[in-house]
């Protein structure tokens, strides 16, 4: 979602500044170009979570509570925008049984067999990267095409068994 995008932006930037100052909500926004209206929005559930804290004042500002290889991108995704899962009867943070499903009371739903492989690529990928990871791969895109390492990625690909 829009809302997950931006808060990866916000915590990019609030990574790259971890062990220096805490940011304001107007650097962020401008620095990643973020609405300032949907932005605060996004760091007061960041905070909720734990993830950040703000001080007030002239020095204020939001920073990272935790180190960044402690926060996984799904767990920020989970904050921002619930359950990583596609539908709720293959949920492990939001699990809900299906009430209006023909295959709810069957031993077998081919709906949930697939979508059960779906949240566990998505959740895989998700959570095997830190915002610390995020935060090298982004500063590793800013060098020159010349000077990147060329490094072997996680992709969903990778992850779905071969039948």
């Amino acid at each position: 979602s829009k809302k997950s995008e931006y808060g990866l932006r916000a915590l990019l930037e609030l990574t790259q500044f971890y062990d220096d100052r805490p940011l304001r909500r107007s650097e962020i926004s401008e620095k990643q170009q973020i609405p300032l209206g949907f932005l605060e929005g996004i760091l007061l559930s960041l905070k909720h979570a734990g993830v950040l804290a703000s001080r007030p004042g002239v020095d204020g500002g939001y920073r990272l509570i935790k180190a960044p290889e402690q926060v996984s991108l799904g767990q920020i995704i989970r904050t921002l925008d619930g359950p990583l899962a596609p539908i709720p009867c293959v949920s492990q943070t939001a699990y809900q049984t299906c009430q209006d499903c023909p295959y709810a009371n069957e031993r077998h739903c081919p709906i949930q067999t697939i979508m059960l492989e779906v949240r566990n690529a998505i959740s895989s990928i998700l959570d095997h990267y830190t915002l610390r990871d995020f935060s090298k791969t982004s500063l590793e895109l800013q060098k020159p095409r010349s000077k990147r390492t060329v490094k072997k990625s996680h992709t969903a690909k990778s992850l779905i068994p071969k039948s």
